[in-house]
């Protein structure tokens, strides 16, 4: 008996040593060398249900900080909330200024405020809690990192006018850097939803209508934030952008073959160039809210494509699988249903809140919980925010640097793109320019939604740019984008009569304003109140595509002058350009271009630039053509009873100062070779297109379909070779079985300089 109790005393103590050995050393998810996934399974092995459900909310970041003065920012009670009883693991938006947020040039954060705001957060997460957990943090970075004092770029529709991945790719690594030296490791874009609806208020913010040019502008982005360690978060999954009537959110009616095709592509491309979230969107697909869809947000992300990153809704599109669809009857059902779909965090923080008693009773498995928490918990190893969480002193210093605002000149320059000229431009040296209309000196609306307010003397408006260059410039306004109160079209019309030529800057606005409603997902509020001269950005939705106020008016009045008049287009969407297309002796579209966007126009108009832009969406005549993108399927559109079927201006359109020719095309199933030569007297560039055409196929087949591209520079009178691979993905199609295959048969593939200006073509036997 003594010798057992001798022995159960031996053993109790060995078990004492070996718990004092294992406590003594440092926990598994704290070990550095351990891998990523190692060190996220140890830890969410310590977790309560309480700690992991806090790792999958993201609410509203801005409200997690107080502003002490000018040089101190501290954490608010608020943030403090969201740590000690929600457990909270991720924020959005802390940095964001605007309207909506309330936060301005003098209660917002500068770059340097904004790193020392994001060390105060880490510390508070990291030291006040019981597993040290850092938090993580999800910006907007559509086209710049929208906080105050980074650098604008233009939106992404005037991106995707480049036709410049390589160009794109350094704009991702510019907002990449900004971000993540303020503290970001998520930026919310680049927004890849195809634009086949111009009235939807969103356009601005994509690439476009085509799902080529969209998927190769997207993969270039990711792969420069990615470069920069940006978590890149691609929005919106999906279908997003040919919502019902054009309004945002509406459902999306498309077949299953269709989104095989043109849809799902997009974000295939820009996961597999390293893009690790993926947002859902508010619509509903055959019935079905997407936020909830499990066969899109499990089967095709995780099943098919093997996703190892996470999946975030869209700010309270959880809630509105209850609020909205009402296909749930609570938000706690609504939070089950996204969460078991494969929603992973909770933008908006409502709903998955609420999942504690979901767990408990058995209707959400902690199975289910964990893989969510886990996918977070690993972007967090692999973002090294457990080894290294801290910002060093002065890691802000480069934001907006004379390199990145170059870039941004740069994108703004290629973004250009010219749509008529009957010789007026570029300018005649000396020329006097009477410069006129609501977007000539207006810096907010030539920078697009999602853009924090500005330091006036961060934004070349179109006036400084032509001012700064040496132009001799009369500027008057003439009239606004909306309003029709006030006018000074008689006032315009005489600042033309010392004029040489009129250049008129019209179009939209995205720029947001202090009187306007938002709601609670930060779209606007169209009505009374809302006097700015927005038109567009999310939630301005259009029933027309025309000049709003009195601006067909003013350009009317201006060309009774009978000066030369050129018509600059500043918008986010394609407007009506019927008129000036008419009756305009030049026309072009900077679309947004960004803080540097009056400089480009200069260099433009003054001839010091050579403007190769093309349309990445094509210009309808009238919103009853819509939609008119230049890949319907067959069979051919026949005109209309009252006007043509083509749009006014096809996708992939754009003139130059110079005149290219093309010839000896060589096309085989890996690449198409084409020689460009320069046939005018100015250096330029020329964006050579190909297009392919399955002749005969087992479903309807795109009457064309863009396949590859090439910008290239070319020097007057000299000729270059033009070399563009093919994927076999362009000879692909989904056939009757839902199978992806080429078949065997015959393909012309087309060279040209627009969808609609082809000049060589072959065809090809698969």
């Amino acid at each position: 008996m003594l010798n057992h109790y001798n022995k159960t005393i031996a053993l109790a103590a060995s078990l004492l040593l070996l718990f004092s050995c294992n406590s003594s050393r440092v926990p598994a998810y704290k070990d550095a060398s351990l891998p990523s996934e190692t060190r996220a399974r140890d830890l969410v092995g310590r977790m309560t249900l309480e700690e992991k459900l806090g790792q999958l909310l993201c609410p509203l970041g801005w409200p997690m900080y107080e502003k002490v003065s000018d040089t101190e920012v501290t954490i608010s009670d608020a943030y403090r909330t969201f740590i000690q009883e929600q457990h909270g693991g991720m924020l959005w938006a802390t940095f964001r200024a605007d309207p909506w947020t309330r936060k301005t040039l003098e209660t917002g954060l500068n770059p340097q405020l904004s790193a020392q705001a994001y060390n105060a957060l880490q510390h508070y997460a990291i030291d006040s809690t019981r597993l040290g957990i850092p938090i993580i943090l999800a910006e907007e970075a559509p086209h710049g990192h929208m906080a105050i004092g980074t650098t604008v770029f233009p939106t992404s529709i005037g991106l995707a006018a480049t036709w410049d991945t390589a160009l794109v790719e350094k704009v991702g690594a510019v907002i990449g850097s900004e971000l993540t030296a303020q503290g970001g490791t998520i930026g919310y874009g680049p927004v890849i939803d195809l634009s086949r609806e111009p009235r939807w208020s969103r356009v601005e913010e994509t690439y476009g209508e085509d799902m080529f040019l969209t998927s190769e502008m997207a993969s270039a982005m990711v792969r420069g934030t990615s470069g920069k360690g940006v978590i890149s978060t691609l929005k919106h999954f999906v279908a997003y952008g040919i919502p019902e009537g054009g309004h945002n959110g509406s459902p999306s009616h498309i077949g299953p073959r269709d989104l095989e095709e043109n849809v799902l592509p997009t974000f295939k491309a820009a996961i597999d160039n390293g893009a690790l979230s993926v947002m859902t969107s508010y619509n509903t697909i055959d019935g079905v809210p997407t936020t909830c869809n499990p066969d899109l947000l499990t089967g095709v992300l995780r099943d098919r494509w093997h996703f190892r990153g996470f999946v975030v809704s869209d700010l309270e599109s959880i809630d509105g699988i209850y609020g909205s669809h009402h296909v749930a009857s609570s938000k706690q059902e609504a939070g089950e249903m996204a969460l078991k779909a494969g929603v992973d965090v909770d933008l908006g923080a409502n709903c998955f809140s609420l999942l504690k008693e979901s767990v408990e009773s058995g209707r959400v498995s902690m199975k289910t919980v964990d893989q969510a928490v886990m996918r977070v918990l690993l972007r967090k190893f692999e973002a090294g925010l457990f080894d290294n969480p801290y910002l060093p002193e002065g890691s802000a210093a480069d934001v907006r640097s004379e390199a990145n605002l170059e870039v941004a000149a740069k994108a703004a320059r290629e973004s250009a793109t010219l749509l008529k000229n009957n010789g007026v431009l570029p300018l005649k040296e000396g020329a006097r320019i009477a410069l006129i209309g609501p977007n000539a000196d207006n810096m907010y609306n030539q920078l697009g939604d999602y853009t924090a307010p500005q330091d006036p003397a961060h934004v070349i408006t179109m006036r400084e740019g032509l001012e700064a260059a040496g132009a001799r410039v009369t500027y008057v306004k003439g009239c606004a984008i909306r309003d029709t109160r006030t006018s000074q079209i008689s006032q315009a019309v005489a600042a033309t009569r010392q004029a040489d030529v009129i250049v008129a800057v019209v179009g939209g606005s995205s720029a947001r304003d202090f009187r306007t409603k938002y709601i609670d997902t930060g779209a606007a509020v169209v009505d009374e109140t809302s006097v700015s001269d927005m038109e567009a950005g999310e939630g301005f939705d259009r029933s027309t595509l025309d000049l709003l106020g009195l601006q067909l008016p003013l350009l009317k009045a201006l060309k009774a002058t009978g000066k030369p008049l050129v018509v600059v287009y500043i918008e986010g969407r394609p407007l009506n350009k019927n008129w000036a297309a008419n009756n305009a002796d030049a026309l072009l579209t900077l679309w947004y271009p960004g803080g540097e966007g009056g400089k480009a126009l200069a260099d433009v108009l003054l001839g010091r630039y050579n403007p190769a832009g093309r349309l990445a969406v094509s210009v309808p005549r009238s919103v009853g053509q819509l939609p008119v993108y230049y890949n319907r399927k067959v069979p051919f559109s026949h005109d209309y009873v009252e006007e043509s079927a083509n749009p006014l201006y096809p996708f992939g359109y754009g003139l130059s100062y110079t005149t290219f020719e093309y010839s000896d095309l060589q096309a085989s199933a890996e690449k198409v070779t084409v020689k460009v030569t320069n046939t005018g007297e100015r250096d330029g560039d020329e964006v050579v297109q190909v297009y392919i055409r399955d002749l005969v196929a087992s479903t309807a087949r795109p009457r064309k379909q863009l396949c590859a591209f090439s910008r290239v520079h070319v020097k007057a009178g000299e000729t270059v070779t033009v070399e563009m691979p093919l994927a076999r993905s362009a000879f692909e199609l989904v056939n009757p079985a839902m199978e992806r295959v080429v078949e065997p048969g015959a393909f012309e593939i087309q060279v040209g300089a627009s969808s609609e200006d082809i000049r060589l073509s072959e065809t090809l036997s698969l």
